[in-house]
């Protein structure tokens, strides 16, 4: 798991992310992959920090809507994406 791999899967997400209507296919099948790819602590740990670290460098991101991107897209993942988020509590075994 690595950012790259994080950014190429939620890039589809941006235009929604920046006040656009709903999530589109793309995004979600992105979102869908990235969890299926974050399969252990450490890769979870590791999409939680990039995802944080996007949310914090995005201008214009409403937060509320990648909060609730996950769900969005029917997955379910144990934190909120946003710059807030303590990425030190999913890494654990």
């Amino acid at each position: 798991m690595s950012c790259g791999t994080v950014t190429k899967n939620i890039t589809p997400c941006i235009a929604y992310l920046k006040g656009g209507s709903g999530p589109s296919a793309a995004c979600c099948s992105g979102v869908k992959a990235l969890n299926s790819l974050a399969a252990t602590p450490a890769d979870k740990k590791t999409a939680c920090s990039c995802l944080k670290s996007a949310a914090s460098s995005m201008k214009g991101l409403d937060q509320k809507k990648a909060a609730g991107l996950p769900g969005s897209c029917g997955v379910s993942i144990p934190y909120s994406i946003s710059p807030q988020t303590d990425c030190s509590k999913y890494g654990s075994t």
